[in-house]
């Protein structure tokens, strides 16, 4: 494969990528998911005040918006496909979290291999699509 064609898959993968995470942080601001998404966070990291959950999925849904924007903007999309790999680490709690508890969380409660494995994919497709050949 040439170096233009990987780049070429290189540059629709980040595409996709932004979108989805431009989606999702969208959906972060929806009142009812917001509602949803602030009751996964686990117990142990509930705090009151600036921290309060609700807060917590702004901040999240922020930082998918501006990691999927800087995914693409050549000059941030390796710090950006960085930054999405670190935040899916950081908000695997959550998600096991929704996934000890599919009673409460229903279709958010995704088991947690299948939640680990596609987090696992998502990390290494962001780390592809900034990869210099």
């Amino acid at each position: 494969m040439s170096t233009e064609s990987a780049e070429g898959i290189q540059l629709v993968l980040r595409v996709i990528l932004a979108g989805a995470f431009i989606f999702m942080g969208v959906m972060h601001f929806r009142p009812a998911a917001q509602r949803t998404m602030a009751k996964i966070i686990p117990p142990r990291l509930r705090f009151t005040g600036l921290a309060n959950p609700r807060n917590l999925v702004i901040f999240t849904g922020v930082c998918e918006i501006a990691g999927g924007i800087g995914l693409l903007v050549p000059a941030t999309s390796v710090a950006a496909a960085i930054a999405l790999a670190v935040f899916l680490v950081a908000v695997f709690p959550a998600n096991a979290y929704a996934a000890a508890h599919p009673e409460r969380f229903g279709r958010l409660a995704i088991p947690l291999l299948p939640r680990l494995a596609a987090q696992i994919v998502m990390i290494a497709l962001l780390l592809l699509s900034v990869w210099k050949w």
